[in-house]
C-alpha cells in the first residue's frame, strides 16, 4: 500500500530546482581570491578551509559562490581587493590645489602631497577653489565603484553663499536644478544657518553644487567637502592626510557596493 506521506513529496526534480535557486549564484569563491591576486587556487582553498575567509560576516566554505557586486568577502578581516600595494589616503584638500597628477601650469597637485610611491590617483574632483576630503587610492576597480554615480555613494558639502536662501530655493536645490548638462538628481539640503547650506549629492558633475547654488541666485563664496560615504575627519587640517582604518575601509567597500552602513 503506498505511503500517503511519500505521495505527498514533491519530486526529486522539484527538490533539486528549490535547493538550486536557494543557493548563492556567482563565481565559486577560491576563483575570486586567486583573480584577485591572493594567490594560486591551491592557496585560495587553503584560506578558506582554515576559516580565514568570510562572506557578509559568515565564515565561507570551500564551494561557496560568491557576486562580488554585492557580497562582502574578506581576508583575515581584509575586504576583497585590497592585497599587498594597494593604499588608500584621506586628505584635506586645501584652497589653490589641483585635483590631478600633473599640471601644466604648474600648480601644486594633490597628489605631491601624499607619499610619491605606490603612484595614486584621486578619486573624484574638487576644483582648485574647493577643500576638503578627498581619496586618493591606486586601486581602480574601488575607485571605479566610488566615482561612478550608480553606486549612490553621497557627497557632503558645507556652502557658504551669498545671502540666506528661501524656502523656494531651497525646495528647487532638493527637487532638482536645471543646469546646462541636465536637471541635477534631488539633494538633501538644510540651511544650519543664514547663508550657509548643507547640502549632499550623490552625482559627480563639474563644479555642480556651485553651479546649484548660482542657479538659485545665491554663489558660493566658501566651499567645503565634509564627508565622502562613510569617511568623515573633522580633525584632519588643511594640507594634512593619513591612511585609512579598516574599519574604515570596510565601510567604504560596503557603501560602493550600496550598502548603508558609515562610520561616525
Amino acid at each position: 500500500m503506498p505511503d500517503p506521506e511519500r505521495e505527498l513529496e514533491p519530486p526529486l526534480w522539484e527538490q533539486w530546482a528549490a535547493k538550486s535557486a536557494a543557493m548563492p549564484q556567482g563565481e565559486r569563491l577560491q576563483k575570486v581570491l586567486a583573480t584577485r591576486g591572493w594567490g594560486s587556487r591551491r592557496v585560495c582553498e587553503d584560506l578558506i578551509a582554515d576559516g580565514r575567509v568570510t562572506v557578509n560576516g559568515d565564515v565561507a566554505v570551500l564551494g561557496r559562490r560568491v557576486d562580488t557586486e554585492v557580497d562582502l568577502v574578506e581576508v583575515d578581516g581584509v575586504p576583497l581587493g585590497v592585497k599587498p600595494g594597494l593604499v588608500y589616503y584621506l586628505l584635506n584638500k586645501p584652497v589653490g590645489v589641483v585635483t590631478t597628477a600633473s599640471d601644466p601650469q604648474g600648480r601644486r597637485t594633490v597628489v605631491e602631497i601624499v607619499p610619491a610611491e605606490p603612484r595614486v590617483y584621486p578619486v573624484g574632483r574638487l576644483d582648485v577653489a574647493t577643500e576638503g576630503l578627498l581619496l586618493l587610492t591606486n586601486d581602480g576597480d574601488l575607485a571605479h565603484r566610488l566615482a561612478h554615480p550608480s553606486h549612490g555613494v553621497e557627497k557632503e558639502y558645507l556652502a557658504e553663499v551669498e545671502g540666506t536662501v528661501g524656502g523656494g530655493a531651497l525646495r528647487r536645490l532638493r527637487d532638482g536644478v536645471e543646469l546646462d548638462d541636465g536637471v541635477t538628481a534631488p539633494a538633501k539640503v538644510s540651511q544650519p544657518s543664514p547663508g550657509l547650506l548643507r547640502i549632499t549629492i550623490h552625482e559627480g558633475r563639474n563644479r555642480q553644487v556651485r553651479r546649484m547654488c548660482e542657479a538659485v541666485g545665491h554663489p558660493v563664496t566658501r566651499l567645503v567637502r565634509v564627508r565622502i560615504g562613510p569617511l568623515r575627519d573633522a580633525k584632519l587640517r588643511p594640507g594634512e592626510w593619513r591612511e585609512l582604518g579598516q574599519h574604515e575601509l570596510k565601510a567604504l567597500v560596503e557603501a560602493a557596493a550600496g550598502g548603508t552602513r558609515g562610520v561616525r
